[in-house]
């Protein structure tokens, strides 16, 4: 594992202090969401993208597809439609 994997793993399941610190000071709506997340879905997340062999892109996409239905919809309203509205 990177470093750069080991501290976004760090943060990720970190206190909910430095979670909303980092969310506070990222650019990325995509991170914000992730550490907005419950402990359950950040957990998974490591587990099965940042801890797993291969393109981390192509293992997030799988991983995102295989959330219950909230998680999905939630990450659509928080990160998606935004997006539509910038256009």
């Amino acid at each position: 594992m990177t470093l750069r994997a080991t501290l976004e793993r760090a943060v990720l399941l970190g206190p909910a202090v430095i979670r909303h610190a980092v969310a506070a000071r990222s650019a990325s709506a995509e991170e914000r969401w992730m550490l907005e997340q419950p402990t359950e879905v950040r957990q998974s997340f490591a587990r099965e993208v940042l801890d797993a062999p291969g393109d981390v892109e192509v293992r997030t996409q799988i991983w995102m597809i295989r959330q219950p239905d909230a998680v999905r919809e939630s990450y659509v309203a928080a990160v998606l439609e935004p997006r539509l509205n910038r256009v």
